[in-house]
């Protein structure tokens, strides 16, 4: 391996979700932040959650308003 050229590798990086879960892994940077972790994923919990990040489906329907409009009134 060539000296010099590799990034400082962390074996106990820091994870930091949105959920407030922490754990450690190895990385390159020292701190890392998820909005979602295997704790809160609906997936792992089993349980159904819809998340709408930054209001996603009102910018959607407001885009498309004119769209849907015309369709209804043919």
């Amino acid at each position: 391996m060539k000296k010099n050229i590799h990034p400082k590798y962390f074996n106990e990086a820091l994870v930091r979700c949105a959920c407030g879960n922490e754990f450690k892994v190895g990385s390159t940077k020292p701190e890392i932040k998820v909005e979602v972790c295997s704790k809160c994923h609906p997936f792992f919990t089993g349980e159904s959650r819809f998340v709408d990040t930054e209001g996603k489906i009102e910018k959607f329907k407001k885009k498309y308003a004119k769209f849907y409009e015309k369709q209804e009134a043919e």
